[in-house]
């Protein structure tokens, strides 16, 4: 056995599971005042009230289901339409399209989303209530701690539970409450274990035994404290119901949706609906009925809510819950013009193409207009060069006035001979 050192669930949904155990702790001590005392009872209609406060958002997550149902074919072919295209231009015009989508018929991409963040954390500390229930329902918690208080005058029964029921950590130090966390997981049995291993204690848990096995009594002898494996029959009626029972919720869930087999992410969706029926079995086979008897309720629940919901949108045009939709949505945000920003994209994108363009042309023409400024820079140098070369070559006769002359304008060019 696992010996908890926290009687009430702790950390981020401590305070959820406070508030739900006290709704279980009310409707304890209603049913008692009709001489009603049992815990099985108390967790199908606290299991069935908690349900309940969250029908509503249930229905808005229907109704976005309804609505997606219409709007996924015009979502798979943009899917389609910019299917291998990764470039920025292509994966905002997906975008934008897609936000025009949903903005046509009044949906919130996150509308199917936030029905299950807000209900999963109430889900989780709802477990925990169950599964801690003499932390949170105090009649049954008086009834441990006579058992918890007569324990601690005895200084060795820490070696007694680590020896016999494979609890450790305790001692006649060990606070009420860390003894009850222990004592809360025992099954029939270990009842007379223990009044066997503590004889002095033997009427007083004897006593308060025989109460608490009365409180988490089922029908057929089974016990919520008890695992289906520890009395296979009728234990196993119970992972068998909750296999059964959230397979038919599922079933009916996904038939009401009419989710086409080629939308996204339709694969995943029915691996997992087959998926988490076995699953629920698994964790009502391995952990104590009671929680069981949650999974059960709570499947049941799901199929009664779900057939009213049903009856419910067979009545409802679906062109009426569109228009609906988006009225709702135009109060809540401002409307975006979604095509007029595929215009200013298509815009912009052939904007930078025709300034690409021009640069291309610009540099172009300056490069034919350089190499051109080139060419005749170089004629002319070559020309003046021939001149020169031509008048350097010309030749004069031998001591002639002619060539005296020539020689004193040559000199004169280079610099020298001027004085």
């Amino acid at each position: 056995m696992t010996n908890l050192f926290l009687t009430q669930s702790g950390g981020p949904l401590g305070p959820i599971a406070s508030l739900l155990g006290w709704i279980l702790n009310v409707i304890y001590e209603f049913l008692s005042m009709f001489g009603i005392e049992n815990a099985a009872l108390c967790i199908i209609l606290f299991t069935f009230l908690v349900k309940s406060s969250m029908f509503p958002l249930t229905i808005k997550q229907q109704k976005f289901t309804k609505i997606s149902s219409k709007m996924n074919p015009e979502l798979m072919k943009i899917q389609e339409k910019y299917k291998g295209k990764r470039d920025e231009v292509s994966m905002r015009k997906q975008q934008l399209e897609t936000q025009a989508v949903y903005q046509k018929y009044g949906a919130n991409p996150t509308s199917g989303c936030l029905p299950m963040l807000i209900t999963l954390p109430i889900l989780f500390a709802l477990y925990q209530v169950i599964y801690r229930i003499p932390a949170y329902i105090g009649d049954i918690r008086s009834l441990y701690e006579q058992i918890a208080l007569g324990l601690q005058s005895i200084p060795n029964f820490g070696a007694v539970f680590a020896d016999s029921f494979n609890a450790t950590g305790l001692s006649a130090d060990s606070s009420v409450n860390t003894i009850i966390d222990v004592l809360a997981k025992f099954n029939t049995g270990n009842w007379a274990d223990l009044a066997n291993q503590f004889p002095t204690l033997s009427d007083l848990i004897t006593t308060n035994s025989d109460k608490i096995i009365h409180i988490n009594s089922l029908i057929g002898g089974l016990n919520i404290a008890d695992t289906p494996v520890s009395k296979m029959w009728p234990g196993l009626i119970v992972p068998i119901l909750a296999v059964v029972t959230q397979w038919y919720s599922t079933k009916q869930m996904t038939a009401a949706n009419g989710m086409d087999k080629n939308a996204p992410g339709a694969a995943s969706m029915k691996a997992m609906n087959n998926f988490m029926p076995l699953f629920s079995g698994f964790i009502c086979l391995t952990l104590p009925i009671g929680i069981g008897i949650y999974w059960v309720a709570g499947a049941v629940f799901q199929i009664l809510q779900q057939f009213a919901i049903n009856k419910h949108f067979e009545k409802v045009n679906i062109d009426e819950l569109v228009e609906k939709s988006v009225e709702k949505a135009k109060k809540k945000k401002k409307h975006v013009d979604y095509e007029k920003s595929l215009e200013e994209l298509a815009k912009k994108q052939t904007k930078s193409i025709g300034d690409k363009a021009g640069a291309y042309t610009t540099t172009t023409k300056n490069s034919i207009k350089n190499k051109a400024n080139s060419n005749v820079s170089n004629n002319n140098n070559n020309t003046k060069e021939d001149t020169v070369s031509t008048k350097s070559n010309t030749n004069y006769k031998a001591g002639s006035i002619a060539e005296k002359a020539n020689l004193l304008k040559g000199m004169n060019s280079s610099g020298k001979g001027d004085k």
